[in-house]
């Protein structure tokens, strides 16, 4: 199993003069202790279960930018992109120019978008959800045709490109990864067009239970599952000690999360992708991340 990193908060000590110079010591903290890969959310608006949204939230692309700039090694992607909040050739170009920029790091992480407050506040489009995941399968076939320089004209419902041409190509071809866990739509689109899924930490009987669904979908397109990476998003705080801390909130050990996560990678996931909370901040945290890394690899 892979260890990931995902970084959801920016309203740090500081203001946001002190946003710059942090995430570089995030970014930085997250390679040296050999994470996988590097996650911001596409959101314009914090979301109601990390805080109000008026709280600090970058633009994830021009994030991910800069945080390619100041990496060699991190994998990187937004979990995961919102289908409406960008036109989708203009999408897979930012996609790619991040991948050429990166030295071939990264991903496309994508789903059907949710967050009403900032469409509405931000005056982007949101139509009904039925719509948002026909978007979405005309968009992951677009990304199959785009990121393998395709140019032949793409007509589906809902987008038309007369000319989809993505110069310069991608260094590699950016990994699709699909969010969300619904069996009968998002599920089946996984089967269908991706390189990874996304799922949130149902635990081990929860996740199983998700696969299996993913397992019917690809047996009914005949694709094999193993060609699809797994990757679950969980919140976990990691201390030395493991102990409870002064508000009674816990905290694992590098132990007990080697434990845990072990026993999610026995049902196949692949990769453990950590929101931090607070602690995203600590460097004290790193080196323990790098043990569990260890451990678990």
């Amino acid at each position: 199993m892979q260890l990931g990193l995902q970084v959801s908060s920016f309203t740090w000590p500081g203001g946001p003069e002190s946003i710059g110079p942090t995430l570089a010591r995030v970014a930085r903290n997250a390679e040296s202790a050999n994470l996988a890969s590097l996650w911001v959310m596409d959101h314009f608006f914090q979301i109601a279960s990390i805080g109000p949204p008026e709280q600090e939230m970058l633009e994830s692309y021009t994030t991910l930018a800069y945080v390619a700039g100041i990496t060699e090694r991190i994998e990187l992607g937004a979990l995961v992109t919102g289908v409406t909040y960008r036109h989708p050739g203009i999408l897979l170009k930012t996609v790619s120019t991040l991948d050429v920029l990166s030295g071939g790091r990264a991903w496309l992480g994508i789903g059907a978008a949710w967050f009403e407050e900032e469409h509405r506040g931000l005056g982007v489009p949101m139509p009904p959800l039925a719509t948002r995941f026909q978007q979405l399968e005309e968009v992951l076939q677009l990304a199959r045709q785009m990121f393998a320089d395709d140019q032949s004209a793409f007509r589906g419902e809902h987008f038309q490109l007369e000319r989809p041409m993505n110069h310069p190509a991608p260094l590699r071809r950016p990994p699709i990864l699909i969010g969300g866990s619904g069996e009968k739509k998002t599920l089946r689109l996984v089967a269908r067009y991706a390189d990874a899924c996304n799922l949130f930490d149902f635990g081990p009987e929860g996740i199983t239970k998700k696969l299996d669904v993913l397992k019917a979908h690809c047996a009914e397109v005949g694709r094999d599952p193993e060609e699809i990476q797994v990757t679950v998003l969980g919140h976990r705080a990691i201390s030395r000690s493991g102990r409870k801390r002064a508000d009674g909130s816990p905290t694992y050990s590098v132990a007990e999360t080697v434990d845990s996560l072990s026993r999610l990678a026995e049902v196949g996931v692949d990769t453990f992708i950590l929101n931090l909370g607070p602690d995203t901040t600590d460097d004290s945290v790193y080196p323990l991340l790098a043990e569990v890394g260890r451990q678990l690899a």
